[in-house]
């Protein structure tokens, strides 16, 4: 055994004297990590620059775990055996740069709880269709009556779980922060939805780096575990044609026909993997678009590769009701329908969205660009939107590119303004969507606040 592994079960046991823990940030990856981490024995010491939320204090204080708020004690955490950090800090800030002199190891919290359960893990990644996915794959399990959490993304932490449930079965959604900070991390099926541009401040606005983030799932993967992947995707095309997994790799696609994974024939889903095949128009799922077909197949494999019955997938296949925040129908006020598509945090998902819809469209977008190039949504928004309304504070790079081809644009400064402008711009037949394309923290404390006011504003109206 290498000296480094010696180092990390000495730093793991919770034998003899305690070790320090130190867990960077306290919202809900950070108070998972603390609770879990002092389960297992370790002291624990959470630290968090800002604010911690009063929600959060209640839950360390509920656990007795010790916790500092607006300031990083360098003296108490370079004490520390093991730093557990949130992945929206960035590798790059001047603590992490110190602890990294000192050969402390920094990890992230999927790769801390990952040390303690036996459960089988399904990792799920993407640009987009990652929420769907997981929340989809989860729904199939539980009404087949497996064993299963979700966690990553989604609800309460993976290390909260593990120290409070005992799951058989965990469902992951993981991105590409997350997916930064481990190291023996190992899903038995791990599924990358797709790969697009996104997040491209935090990786130095190199796609390639953000590429490599995505394809760690896949790293500690033998050739006992699984893969599942978009074969329409080009970006992971290449990389899987550049790069090695151990893991079985299984395509899905909606372009073309496959030996084996899945694929549309006759407007059928045909899914053929381990000499099971299932078949279902494509008609009764209850999730609609071209995105959610393909997610769809990547839930629908990983839920065979655990056993689930063909007759269970179907069902639920029939039944789920989608994400909130994701293509979510408001309202239909005097003819018009308003849709909340606040998770398009990037360009590709308000691709999606525009792909989707099916009448004239007033678009309303904007928010917190991190990097984004809207050519590839021109074609979208010449034949299908007849007005766009920004909601942002930086609008500059829309009205650049959109302005020769859209009549008008409107600039607003919240979810109230837009709304009536959208009203004022769409008549009876059309349709107002927000699909942000960038993210939100300008104006909303996030996408679910921004979705929220958006659907508050137009049953308001």
């Amino acid at each position: 055994m290498r000296n480094q592994d010696l180092n990390k079960q000495r730093i793991i046991s919770s034998q003899g004297e305690k070790k320090l823990l130190v867990v960077l940030g306290g919202g809900e990856s950070g108070v998972g990590a603390a609770i879990l981490g002092k389960q297992k024995g370790f002291e624990v010491l959470l630290s968090d620059k800002g604010r911690v939320a009063q929600k959060y204090k209640d839950v360390l204080l509920q656990y007795h775990l010790n916790f500092e708020e607006g300031k990083h004690s360098e003296n108490k955490i370079f004490k520390a055996s093991l730093i557990v950090k949130s992945p929206g800090i960035p590798d790059t800030i001047p603590l992490l740069l110190k602890l990294k002199e000192k050969g402390i190891d920094v990890i992230s919290e999927i790769e801390f709880a990952a040390k303690y359960t036996t459960a089988t893990l399904v990792g799920i990644t993407g640009s987009n269709g990652k929420t769907t996915t997981a929340l989809l794959t989860q729904f199939i399990l539980k009404n087949a009556g497996i064993n299963s959490g979700i966690a990553g993304n989604i609800g309460d932490s993976f290390a909260k779980q593990v120290a409070t449930q005992s799951f058989e079965n965990y469902v992951l959604e993981l991105s590409s922060f997350q997916l930064d900070g481990i190291v023996d991390f190992k899903c038995h099926i791990a599924i990358i939805t797709n790969i697009t541009p996104d997040h491209l401040d935090r990786y130095e606005d190199d796609f390639n780096k953000y590429i490599d983030a995505k394809f760690r799932i896949t790293k500690n993967q033998t050739a006992s575990d699984y893969l599942i992947y978009d074969a329409d995707d080009e970006t992971i095309n290449t990389w899987l044609q550049k790069n090695s997994t151990k893991a079985t790799l299984i395509p899905f696609s909606l372009e073309k026909q496959l030996a084996y994974g899945a694929f549309i024939k006759d407007n059928n889903i045909i899914i053929n993997i381990n000499k099971q095949t299932i078949q279902m128009p494509i008609s009764t799922l209850s999730v609609k678009g071209k995105h959610n077909t393909k997610n769809a197949m990547a839930a629908t494999m990983a839920a065979q590769l655990l056993k689930v019955r063909k007759e269970a997938i179907k069902e639920s296949l029939e039944n789920f009701e989608g994400v909130e925040h994701r293509l979510e129908h408001v309202a239909k006020i005097r003819g018009v329908e308003y849709i909340n598509d606040s998770k398009a945090t990037n360009v590709n998902a308000a691709f999606y969205a525009l792909e989707c819809m099916d009448k004239n469209t007033v678009w309303v977008l904007g928010g917190v660009d991190k990097g984004n190039d809207y050519s590839d949504l021109l074609p979208l928004v010449r034949e299908k939107v007849k007005a766009i309304v920004c909601l942002g504070i930086e609008n500059d790079k829309i009205k650049q590119t959109f302005g020769n081809v859209v009549e008008m644009i409107v600039e607003t400064a919240g979810a109230e303004e837009a709304v009536k402008v959208a009203q004022k711009l769409a008549e009876s037949g059309e349709a107002v969507l927000l699909s942000p394309a960038c993210a939100s923290f300008d104006l909303f404390d996030n996408y679910e606040d921004r979705g929220r006011q958006f659907k508050q504003a137009v049953r308001s109206l």
